[in-house]
């Protein structure tokens, strides 16, 4: 069985083919600046060489189309015709405390994704573009909406709820989710066998790591805590997104700089985290990290406040689960950032932490980093969420 995985934003569109035989990627590619002048497809598939288009895009649909056209190619396809695609599987950013679980599509689920715009703005209008055209493009295919928010949905009440008057959780379900739902999910059930941990009881802290990043604690594979909570803006530094603050900051550049709370938010969300820090230099870790090299005082700033950001949260949830049986690093930062994670495990003593350097001194790969005598498992897992979402419309429409 052939599933497709889409991921849309609201100008591009990353897309995987997934033959679930073996769970090989058959083909991939990104549509850029739909919408926007400039606009190309670079496809990608197995044993062949890269194919660009660039043609104009105006909208996800004519995006969908030429990706079905790209992978039908005869010289750069991997399929002979779209029949051969049993089911679509969507990233979906949002659907309130409505689904908790990845569904197929239907005209309810649509219209949840539509009434969740307003708690993500910037994806879920994509997400329900992506969704509608391949719909049109492939009519009679099941879509599967896997949602981002789905694996915080097990977290319990006392991890949930913000502590403001109860009314504005009934009238408009404010509310602490969790984002990078699909990568926690799948880290921490991959944890789970390649560490050989007990899959009923393992206490398992997933640190995704990139430009956004959380953190989760998840006991058997179930949620019951993560760092980030209505939106993405809450827990880590990251980026540009500021991470944990006091909500009165708002209210005060507001009142010193004359600015809207939008226009705050605005700075929280894309003028924050290491990029604001570090004075500008940039969001990228890679270049915060060279800055720090070079003697920068605020790019080592901002680099050590967002280990320790992360070690708090790590301590935090080792305490909430009166234990903990593994550390688990992931996404870009977390998958690459080799002194990081030193840094951080070596805070992590008080837990029996301890890193085995030779183990540590790798990539993206997928192996255990700490000592054979150390209390805790510490590993190093690669994310996959696009194979975390085939896997999950398999379970649908198989």
């Amino acid at each position: 069985m052939k599933i497709l995985v889409i991921n849309c934003g609201s100008s591009s569109l990353k897309y995987q083919l997934i033959d679930m035989e073996n769970e090989s990627v058959l083909a991939k590619g990104l549509c850029e600046r739909i919408g926007i002048e400039g606009s190309k497809l670079t496809h990608e598939a197995e044993g062949k060489d890269k194919h660009v288009v660039e043609n104009p895009m105006p909208n996800h649909s004519t995006a969908i189309k030429m990706v079905m056209d790209a992978l039908v190619d005869p010289v750069y396809g991997v399929i002979k015709d779209t029949s051969e695609i049993s089911a679509v599987g969507h990233r979906v950013l949002h659907a309130g405390t409505v689904y908790s679980d990845s569904i197929i599509v239907n005209d309810d689920v649509k219209r949840v994704v539509r009434e969740c715009f307003d708690l993500g703005p910037l994806h879920n209008p994509a997400n329900l573009m992506g969704i509608e055209a391949c719909e049109e493009t492939m009519p009679g295919t099941p879509n599967v909406a896997v949602f981002d928010t789905a694996f915080g949905m097990s977290m319990p009440e006392k991890a949930y709820l913000y502590a403001i008057p109860h009314e504005y959780f009934e009238k408009y379900s404010i509310r602490r989710y969790g984002f990078h739902g699909t990568s926690h999910k799948f880290v921490s059930g991959e944890a789970i066998k390649f560490g050989n941990l007990d899959p009923e009881k393992a206490k398992v802290i997933v640190c995704h790591l990139g430009n956004g990043a959380s953190v989760s604690a998840s006991i058997g594979g179930k949620c019951v805590d993560t760092s980030m909570g209505l939106t993405p803006l809450e827990g880590l530094i990251m980026g540009t997104r500021s991470g944990d603050i006091d909500p009165a900051v708002v209210q005060f550049i507001c009142n010193k700089e004359g600015k809207t709370v939008n226009e705050v938010l605005d700075i929280l969300n894309k003028k924050s985290g290491v990029l604001g820090m570090s004075g500008g230099i940039s969001s990228d870790f890679r270049d915060i990290e060279n800055a720090k090299a070079e003697g920068n005082h605020l790019a080592a700033v901002a680099l050590d406040a967002f280990q320790y950001r992360v070690i708090k949260y790590i301590g935090a949830y080792a305490a909430a689960m009166n234990g903990v049986d593994a550390i688990v690093f992931t996404a870009g930062v977390g998958e690459n950032d080799k002194p990081g994670r030193k840094a951080i495990c070596e805070s992590l003593g008080y837990l029996g932490v301890k890193i085995d350097d030779e183990a540590n001194n790798v990539r993206s790969q997928k192996r255990i980093i700490s000592a054979p005598d150390s209390k805790v498992k510490v590993m190093l897992i690669p994310t996959n969420e696009e194979l975390a979402i085939a896997r999950e419309t398999l379970a649908l429409v198989k």
